[in-house]
């Protein structure tokens, strides 16, 4: 990245934006299903991935295709996939996301002597099918099959041709009730296919030699999938080098004996080989393929056909061996390339941060429409002498965040330009990014951006916070009238960690020459929680010209803002599905409502029947619609339980973690796999990316704990989500001990788990058994990661995140006092990787949903004793247990949790520290003694506790405030007088302190 880019970038400017630096390893792998999956792919399974991760550092995530061992994405794919024909779609949004996403290799490509499955399109231009009837249609053909199974869609701008489901006119086709029946209809299907392919080649090869269409036209009527995937997987790439692998295998002397065997590695058609198939593989491995790709990360193998199985593990292993290693070695090169041009240093690390914010802006304001008076009253407070910051405030989902994002791209390109200065836009939408969900790293990571722009040194931004809000404020000082200061800060009732019973307390009230402010916050009639933070700014701010309140769009701007959304997406409506809109609209015109009818209507086909037109009236309703659509289309189970599981997590999952967890929950395989036995028991890989598909922009990804992880984007789909799958309490324990046994890592390292047999598969395959286990290739869950050497390369952190969260709602505290509160080894993971207070909050967690008085009681005597040891335990996790034992000897006799804590501090504490008390040597917890609060430089000489009982302020030469309930420093403020102040005052109502020196000043 050249230096003016990132001038630009740290300048907050929309322009020209580079990708976001990625930390995950996401690889797409394309196979021809049986021909290589059948003897290659599958023995790249968990513990090679697991050597892969070994080999990656922190906050580097690895997925292959769309799992964790599985890598190609049609295994497992069922009849209900085949029967919409999105699969090859599908394909290849999974590419795309794979190029967009990951750092290093995205692609891999296993070739054999097989072509492959060739579709035919599922979308064609109504002009291009016309033609291709007409040519067929003058040659004598009958062209009946053409005009049964595609219609055509004039919502499509232009016209579209659409090949519809399977199950709409072969409707036994997914019928496994009826096993018969469903094979008649399979039956039909594949002769129905294979008649349509015939008719699309005769016809356009006729076309082609004709001079109407073209060679590539031509060509998508005869192209597998596999090749399709080549094309955007490595043809179309620019870098192959650090992108790009591929492997071809050639058998010699397949025995075509056995036609079934060879089938699976050759293409066969009337019981011989396919020629013509031969004919384009030939073309595609040999020819373009090898043109495209770097020689250093292309690789061929040559093997023997042996015996009537041809290949197998144990005569083929040296070639299966170096085949793997060869994968390994390729794998672990490209992502070490991609590391090394990664820019590790702060100013590296601020960058991403900042390109991440600007990415969200650049996507909001594209999509952006309206709301002229709101910007044109923003822009006068910008271009205004005001003082004060401005607050866009309104019910979740009414646009505030779009209206920041506008107002952030104007403030850039066109408000302050008019008067020919050169802006500093700070943009952050708090919450969407790891270090802009709590207050501190947001705030270091602001500072830094404007320390860069004032070229002031990133070493003198503090890290503890009552520092750093004073040094943020500092900052923006240094605004000029040449270079302004602009701030966009959304949705800060989102930060968390502020230390307050707020999250705006921290933000300046009055803004110096040159600097302006611009900040959301939410508001809902009726719901105090939503609105306390609104509140708050009310009283902080008391100037009503500077709150905009963010209505709806209303009716006409609603629907117009449709229609342009519908333009750029290249469709319409008939004038009775128009008229289903403006009714919908006319009733709730919210810009998350007007999303969702959006998303809703682009479904639509100009033939769809009118009782298939349904639009909600408000946000929630429309949501459970959305959901229930979703269940159908995919089953209820599958989508309840996947939706469940991201809904129930504390900060959400990874795609890996939540197929994962599918994989271990046998109430979903059982229904997916009721008419099957599938050869590895996880959910295939594709079944949840097409629920995915169906949620555009309504999971959001963001990181936490190190990892990319899915959650909600909006508040109120999490409410419905809530509300329509936790309604059973036991369902809602069942989701939190699933995860709470996932991230105890039972099932992990090939512990095989046990389930039962549908009745179904018994009867189907004649099973005797009722049980049996299967090794649902999850990971193993340790509290830290070692590298070779044996030294601490990583700790868990997604572990130490959702664990005691989840143990505490499945309600088994028992678990959670033996693997997480009365346990040494986790508590010192955790306090060497985790601020004390994330300790500390799960104590508290725990104190808050136990009812045990007892229990209780131990809970507190050992948070105490951390909280009495937090000055030490902060710099020095390795003193835990003499801090343990020392303070918590003498509760061990009534105390068998306490007394089992202290057995596993004599037995693992002198790993970390030799010093173990052998007898009680320092303040128990439980007595006067609540905190060490240390902060000041000089001896205290006064403090007061404020009215309302919530905080201490003392006095040396600082005034120091300390929050009573965590102990935790709030404030700390150098008057900048000589001398010791040596008497304090508070104001009532706690918003003055007075105090004098021991020089006769007074502060």
């Amino acid at each position: 990245m050249d230096d003016r880019t990132v001038d630009l970038i740290f300048a907050g400017s929309l322009e020209n934006l580079p990708p976001v630096s990625s930390k995950i390893v996401r690889i797409f792998t394309s196979s021809t299903f049986t021909g290589t999956y059948y003897n290659g792919e599958k023995y790249i399974n968990g513990s090679m991935l697991s050597k892969i991760e070994g080999f990656l550092p922190r906050k580097t995530w690895i997925r292959i295709s769309a799992c964790m061992f599985v890598v190609d994405m049609r295994w497992g794919v069922r009849d209900e996939a085949t029967d919409d024909h999105m699969t090859t779609e599908l394909c290849m949004k999974e590419i795309e996301n794979c190029q967009r996403l990951s750092m290093g290799p995205n692609f891999v490509v296993f070739l054999g002597q097989k072509y492959g499955y060739r579709p035919i399109p599922t979308y064609i231009v109504s002009s291009e099918l016309e033609l291709l009837r007409e040519e067929l249609v003058n040659v004598g053909s009958d062209v009946t099959l053409l005009d049964m199974w595609y219609r055509k869609d004039s919502n499509a701008v232009p016209p579209i041709s659409v090949l519809q489901p399977i199950s709409s006119i072969l409707i036994n086709f997914n019928n496994k009730r009826i096993p018969k029946l469903q094979q008649q209809d399979q039956a039909i299907w594949w002769d129905t296919l294979a008649k349509m392919q015939k008719l699309f080649r005769k016809s356009s090869i006729s076309l082609f030699n004709s001079g109407k269409i073209d060679k590539d036209t031509m060509h998508n009527y005869y192209m597998s999938v596999t090749e399709r995937e080549v094309i955007n997987g490595i043809l179309k790439v620019k870098n192959t080098k650090n992108h790009c692998l591929a492997y071809v295998r050639y058998i010699n002397n397949i025995n075509l004996q056995n036609l079934k065997k060879a089938s699976n590695f050759l293409d066969i058609v009337n019981r011989s080989i396919d020629t013509e198939a031969s004919r384009l593989l030939g073309n595609l491995r040999d020819e373009r393929l090898v043109q495209k790709i770097e020689t250093t990360n292309y690789q061929k193998y040559t093997v023997e056909w042996i015996g009537r199985e041809g290949l197998d593990t144990e005569t083929h292993q040296e070639y299966l061996q170096n085949f793997i290693m060869h994968f390994y070695k390729n794998i672990t090169k490209l992502v070490d390339r991609a590391m090394r041009k990664e820019d590790s240093s702060p100013q590296g690390q601020i960058v991403t941060e900042i390109l991440q914010h600007l990415h969200a802006c650049h996507n909001s304001v594209k999509v952006f429409y309206g709301r002229e008076d709101s910007l044109k009253h923003i822009e006068q407070y910008m271009k205004s002498k005001c003082e004060k910051p401005m607050i866009l405030f309104g019910e979740g989902g009414c646009g505030k965040t779009s209206l920041l994002a506008k107002a952030a791209g104007l403030s850039y390109s066109t408000w302050f330009n008019k008067t020919a200065t050169k802006p500093l836009c700070v943009i952050r939408f708090l919450g969407t990014t790891p270090d802009s969900s709590t207050l501190t790293p947001a705030l270091i990571s602001i500072c830094q951006q404007i320390s860069y722009n004032y070229m002031l040194p990133f070493d003198d931004i503090p890290d503890d916070l009552v520092p750093l809000t004073a040094h943020f404020k500092h900052l923006l000082t240094y605004a000029t009238i040449e270079q302004p200061l602009v701030l966009f800060l959304d949705s800060v009732d989102q930060l968390t960690g502020t230390q307050d019973t707020n999250n705006v307390s921290w933000l300046p009230t009055r803004l110096p020459n040159n600097c302006k402010l611009l900040v959301s916050v939410a508001k809902e009639e009726g719901n105090s929680d939503v609105s306390r933070d609104y509140h708050v700014l009310r009283r902080m701010i008391d100037d009503g010209e500077q709150f905009i309140e963010v209505t709806a769009l209303g009716e006409e701007l609603a629907e117009e803002v449709i229609r342009k959304w519908m333009e750029t997406a290249h469709r319409d409506l008939t004038n009775c599905q128009w008229r289903l809109v403006s009714n919908a609209i006319n009733q709730c015109s919210l810009p998350i409502f007007v999303k969702l009818v959006f998303a809703e209507i682009c479904r639509w086909r100009s033939y769809t029947k009118p009782q298939e037109t349904h639009l909600a009236s408000n946000v929630m309703d429309s949501i459970m619609m959305l959901f229930e659509r979703i269940e159908k289309q995919h089953g209820r189970l599958l989508v309840f339980h996947a939706l469940a599981y991201i809904t129930a997590s504390k900060s959400g999952l990874s795609e890996s973690e939540l197929e994962d967890l599918i994989s271990l929950d046998d109430k979903v395989l059982d229904d997916v796999y009721q008419y099957h036995l599938p050869p590895v028991r996880r959910i295939p890989p594709l079944l949840w990316t097409r629920i995915r598909n169906d949620l555009p922009n309504y999971l959001s990804e963001r990181e936490a704990d190190g990892v990319s992880v899915l959650n909600w984007y909006h508040r109120q789909f999490r409410d419905a989500a809530r509300e329509r799958y936790f309604k059973n309490m036991n369902m809602v324990t069942y989701f939190h001990s699933s995860i709470a046994d996932y991230y105890l890592g039972i099932w992990g390292g090939g512990n095989p788990k046990p389930f039962k047999y549908t009745e179904i598969q018994r009867h189907r395959f004649n099973l005797q058994n009722r049980e049996g286990s299967a090794d649902r290739k999850v990971p193993v869950q340790p509290l830290v990661f070692y590298s070779k050497e044996g030294t601490a390369s990583r700790y868990n952190l997604r572990k130490f995140g959702e664990l005691p969260y989840h143990l505490v709602r499945a309600h088994r505290f028992q678990d959670l006092y033996k693997n997480v509160l009365f346990n040494y080894q986790w508590l010192h993971a955790k306090l060497s990787s985790c601020p004390l207070q994330a300790v500390l909050s799960d104590f508290e967690d725990a104190c808050a949903n136990i009812d045990d008085r007892d229990a209780t009681r131990e809970l507190i005597l050992v948070a105490d004793a951390l909280r009495l040891g937090g000055a030490i335990l902060g710099e020095f996790p390795d003193m835990l247990a003499p801090q343990l034992i020392g303070r918590l000897l003498p509760e061990i006799g009534s105390n068998p949790n306490i007394k089992s804590l202290l057995a596993e501090c004599d037995k693992f504490g002198p790993d970390n520290c030799a010093l173990i008390p052998y007898y009680h040597c320092l303040h128990t917890p439980g007595g006067p003694l609540k905190y060490s609060l240390e902060g000041h430089q000089f001896a205290v000489f006064d403090f007061q506790v404020t009215s309302d009982y919530r905080y201490i302020v003392s006095i040396s030469n600082r005034f120091i405030t300390w929050d009573l309930s965590t102990s935790d420093m709030t404030r700390n403020v150098n008057p900048g007088l000589e001398g010791i102040m040596q008497a304090l005052c508070l104001s009532p109502d706690n918003r003055y302190a007075a105090a004098y020196t021991n020089n006769n000043q007074v502060n």
